[in-house]
């Protein structure tokens, strides 16, 4: 797979050729794997939720080398983790209580548009209302931030503050905190990724249960 698409490479994409590109996908994995999408349609028992940004450069799969049903994905724009998003806690509630997942992972990745947006002051539109939950995430870490002139690494500290700050809020959920309660594998971790370099950072924030998160987010087992 290409690395990088030069702008008239993408101009050459059509709504016919996105067809024929599937034609194309099938034939060629048939051909390598004639049993594939057999296997593929019996079931899906993926081991991992991927909570990351919907910028079309960061597929899930590509940049872990892991195949189709391997990874459970939800993504938006930013990769944010908020209480009230309702699409986000399905997907979470889902992939811990039926598909029993035993790593969630939230993944920024550097030059992010959205959170870039947050760190300015110009409207954009409905979305601007969205990204409060990254201005939050400015306010609540404004010491550090402030100490932070250069631009690009302001915005890439911030893109790492979001994604932790996006962990933290899934370990809090009462969706994570039960399934931890009932002795279910499962971890939490947040990432980076590079797209200049292709690389994921760990960020080194992870959880696998409740002592790994703050006293006032914990919430007393369902009996």
């Amino acid at each position: 797979m290409c690395a990088k698409l030069e702008k008239q490479d993408t101009d050459k994409i059509t709504y016919e050729g996105l067809l024929q590109g599937n034609k194309d996908w099938v034939a060629e994995t048939l051909k390598e794997d004639p049993t594939f999408f057999a296997r593929l349609s019996a079931g899906q028992a993926p081991p991992v939720l991927w909570i990351g940004c919907s910028d079309s450069r960061v597929p899930a799969n590509q940049i872990t080398n892991t195949m189709p049903g391997d990874i459970f994905v939800h993504r938006n724009i930013a990769n944010v983790v908020t209480h009230t998003d309702m699409n986000l806690l399905s997907v979470l509630d889902y992939s811990v209580n039926v598909l029993k997942v035993k790593h969630i992972i939230v993944c920024g990745h550097y030059g992010c548009g959205g959170v870039n947006a947050a760190l300015g002051d110009k409207q954009v539109g409905l979305i601007d209302n969205w990204l409060r939950n990254i201005k939050d995430v400015i306010r609540m870490h404004d010491r550090e931030m402030q100490t932070i002139k250069d631009p690009v690494k302001r915005s890439n500290r911030l893109v790492e503050l979001n994604a932790i700050e996006g962990a933290a809020n899934v370990m809090s959920t009462s969706i994570v905190q039960n399934a931890w309660a009932s002795g279910q594998e499962l971890a939490v971790h947040a990432w980076v990724y590079s797209l200049e370099t292709g690389l994921i950072k760990d960020l080194q924030v992870s959880a696998s249960g409740p002592e790994d998160i703050s006293p006032v987010f914990k919430m007393q087992a369902q009996k």
